[in-house]
C-alpha cells in the first residue's frame, strides 16, 4: 500500500519538486503531534476517514474515476481516449488527467515488475521494460495517431524516469520521453501538453537556461496563464535544480504580476516560498513573517478570483492548509479543509511516505487549534455537496 501512495503522489505533482528527506521527517514528526492533540478529528465535522482518503488526485474528478475503474476492469484503452477527447482544450484539466492516466500505467508496470512469472510484453517504442499498463501499450499500438495516447505515453516515461533519478537509464528514458513529446506535438500542434511534459525532460537533462526559456516560450504561446505549466517550470529555476531562490521567486512574482483575471497565478509565490524553506522551518515566526503572509494573501486572492471549479484550485488549497496550520491561522485552515477534504494527491502531502496520514495529521492540528480558539463542530459548515 505504501508503494501505491508514493506512486500516486508522483503522478499528481508531475515530478516538479523534490523535498529533502530531513524536511519530510521533521514535518511528519510535527504533524504526528497533531494526531495526539486531536484524538477524534472526525467527530461532528464530516471529514473523510483516513483510510478513505483518495491519494491519486487533489480534488474530485468523477469522469476520471469512472474511466480508471473501467480500465482496471477491462484493460481497455478506449475509456482513457474518450475521456481526453471529451476534455478537449481545457488545458488545465487535460494536463491533470494526462498525469493521472500516466501514473496509473506506471503503477501497473510496478505490479508487473513484482511478478516475474508474468513478464511485460514488448511495446511500441519503449523497449518493453518501460511499457506500462496493458491498456497504454495497446493504445499506442492500435491508435498511434491519437494525440491523447502520445501525451499519456510521454508523461508515463517522465514518471518512470523521475522515480529513480540516479538510475543508469535515467537519461535514456528522458531522451525517449522527449522523442514521444515531439511526436505528440505533431499530432496536436496547438496543445501545450507535450511542451509541459517536456519541461520536466529538459530539467532532468540539464538544459541550458536559454534552451529552457525557448521551450517555455512555446508553452506560453499556447497557454500563457496555465497554472500547472507554471508549477512544472518553477523547479527549474529553484536552487535544487538549475537556479536560485532569487530566480525562482522572480519567476513566480513575474507570473503573478502579469496574470490575467480569474487565473490562479497570484498563488504561485506561495509555491516558490515552500520550495525554498530552510531546513529548520518549525519556528512559528517564520510562517508569520511578511514574506509568507504576502504569499498566503496572494493565494487567498487567487482562489477568490478564479472559478470555484478551477482544476488547479485544490492544489492551492492543500498548500494553504499546510501554511495556515504552521502560522496558527486555524479558522482559515478549517475553511480550506472544508473545501478540499477527501482527496490528498497534492503538495505538500505527496512528498511524504504516507500522504494520507500526513494530511490527516495536519487536519487534526487544525481541528485542535480551532477548538482551542472556541470553535466547535456545531459551528462548522458542511462542505459543498455534503
Amino acid at each position: 500500500m505504501d508503494a501505491l501512495l508514493v506512486l500516486f503522489a508522483a503522478i499528481t505533482i508531475g515530478g516538479f519538486v523534490f523535498l529533502p528527506w530531513m524536511r519530510r521527517r521533521r514535518a511528519a514528526q510535527h504533524a504526528q503531534q497533531g494526531l495526539v492533540v486531536a484524538s477524534d478529528p472526525m467527530a461532528g465535522y464530516g471529514f473523510v476517514p483516513l483510510n478513505e482518503l483518495d491519494v491519486r488526485l487533489p480534488g474530485p474528478d468523477q469522469e476520471l474515476d469512472d474511466a480508471l475503474a473501467e480500465m482496471r476492469r477491462t484493460h481497455d484503452w478506449r475509456p482513457a481516449a474518450a475521456l481526453l477527447k471529451s476534455t478537449g482544450d481545457n488545458w488545465e484539466l487535460r494536463w491533470q488527467r494526462v498525469q493521472t492516466l500516466a501514473g496509473a500505467a506506471a503503477f501497473e508496470l510496478a505490479q508487473e515488475s513484482a511478478e516475474p512469472e508474468r513478464p511485460a510484453a514488448p511495446a511500441h517504442g519503449d523497449g518493453g521494460h518501460r511499457s506500462g499498463g496493458i491498456w497504454l501499450r495497446t493504445w499506442r499500438n492500435e491508435a498511434p495517431k491519437d494525440p491523447g495516447g502520445a501525451q499519456t505515453h510521454a508523461q508515463f516515461l517522465v514518471v518512470q524516469a523521475l522515480r529513480d533519478p540516479g538510475s543508469q537509464d535515467f537519461r535514456m528514458i528522458l531522451e525517449e520521453a522527449r522523442t514521444v513529446c515531439r511526436e505528440a506535438t505533431l499530432l496536436a500542434p496547438g496543445s501545450p501538453i507535450p511542451y509541459i511534459t517536456e519541461l520536466a525532460v529538459a530539467r532532468g537533462l540539464d538544459e541550458r537556461k536559454a534552451d529552457y526559456e525557448a521551450l517555455w516560450s512555446k508553452v506560453v504561446q499556447r497557454a500563457p496563464h496555465h497554472m500547472g505549466a507554471h508549477l512544472a517550470a518553477l523547479p527549474y529555476w529553484s536552487e535544487k535544480w538549475h537556479g536560485s531562490r532569487q530566480e525562482a521567486e522572480a519567476f513566480a512574482e513575474r507570473a503573478a504580476a502579469d496574470a490575467s483575471a480569474k487565473t490562479l497565478l497570484p498563488a504561485l509565490p506561495l509555491f516558490a516560498v515552500y520550495e525554498h524553506l530552510p531546513e529548520a522551518n518549525m519556528v512559528r515566526s517564520l510562517y508569520q513573517s511578511a514574506v509568507v503572509e504576502r504569499a498566503i494573501e496572494g493565494a487567498h486572492f487567487a482562489l477568490r478570483e478564479a472559478p470555484a471549479d478551477h482544476p488547479m484550485a485544490p492544489h492551492v488549497r492543500h498548500l494553504l492548509v499546510w501554511f495556515l496550520v504552521r502560522a496558527e491561522r486555524y479558522a482559515e485552515a478549517m475553511e480550506q479543509l472544508r473545501l478540499v477534504d477527501g482527496h490528498v494527491g497534492a503538495v505538500p502531502w505527496s512528498y511524504g511516505r504516507s500522504p494520507a496520514a500526513e494530511y490527516a495529521a495536519y487536519r487534526a492540528l487544525a481541528i485542535a487549534g480551532w477548538e482551542q480558539l472556541g470553535g466547535t463542530s456545531a459551528g462548522f459548515p458542511p462542505a459543498p455537496g455534503h
